[in-house]
């Protein structure tokens, strides 16, 4: 068997160490993550986004990679914790916390600040962080910066290195010129794009790997990524922009049962 062959079977076993509610929510392409955000430390917001994911239904709870944001996670919430970060050696206290996946990834603050991430420093950040944590689940952003083919050939590479769940982004690099609706299909465009390419190109590969779509994405336009391809999405600033735990959970709850809808009018079509 070839060395990417080899890799793709731990890939998947990996994904079996994911809890019982994730992987039986990406199996029916309906997960939902909440991202509070990879620079967000605030204690306060953290545990507020968290306990609004939880009550409001979502899967998943995605935070900045600070063994003391998971603890607090874990108090508030039922969920399990996925933590972000782009330096590798932050991973290890946060799992040794009781993160269950870690993501490279969630590269929005640092576009703004004129940062990006190329296809040689994505690998390598991911090279390094399977290296350290060879045995835990792991997600990486493809960043949306690169050209749609590149972001394609980037997925397949990151899948022969092991990794279990492909992210796309895009919702910063969208500027919505219609408002309402229209702006919100105008805003998740890049996102859907790139997990539509990835995910035909799995399917012609054959390569059944997880994608979450995330960045840009609302209740209008979270079905679309599930009928693009998408087993999951991740949302972040149309929950923890609001400042209150009311609103935040009947978002998530809105988000929640938009997955599930599409689901169902999949299944009756």
């Amino acid at each position: 068997m070839s060395q990417s062959g080899n890799k793709f079977i731990k890939s998947m076993s990996l994904i079996n160490l994911l809890p019982q509610t994730i992987k039986e929510e990406l199996s029916s392409k309906s997960l939902l993550k909440v991202i509070s955000g990879l620079n967000n430390f605030e204690v306060q917001s953290v545990k507020l986004i968290s306990e609004a994911a939880s009550l409001g239904g979502a899967d998943l709870i995605d935070i900045a990679c600070k063994p003391e944001l998971v603890e607090r996670a874990i108090e508030i919430s039922s969920l399990p914790v996925c933590v972000s970060s782009v330096e590798p050696k932050l991973f290890i206290d946060s799992v040794k916390a009781g993160a269950s996946l870690i993501e490279i990834g969630n590269y929005d603050t640092f576009y703004s600040q004129g940062i990006n991430f190329s296809d040689k420093k994505v690998l390598n950040l991911t090279k390094e962080t399977r290296d350290l944590l060879p045995e835990i689940p792991l997600s990486v952003t493809v960043p949306h910066t690169m050209s749609i083919d590149k972001q394609v050939d980037l997925a397949i590479k990151l899948v022969e290195e092991g990794v279990d769940i492909i992210q796309t982004e895009g919702g910063v690099s969208s500027n919505p010129y219609s408002p309402g609706i229209q702006g919100f299909f105008e805003k998740s465009v890049p996102t859907l794009a790139a997990t539509y390419a990835i995910y035909k190109e799995f399917e012609k590969q054959s390569l059944n790997i997880p994608i979450m779509s995330a960045s840009g994405l609302s209740e209008v336009s979270c079905p679309l990524a599930i009928s693009c391809g998408a087993s999951a999405v991740g949302v972040g600033s149309v929950v923890n922009k609001l400042d209150n735990l009311i609103s935040m959970i009947a978002v998530v709850r809105s988000l929640k049962e938009s997955l599930k809808n599409s689901i169902i009018r999949e299944k009756i079509s």
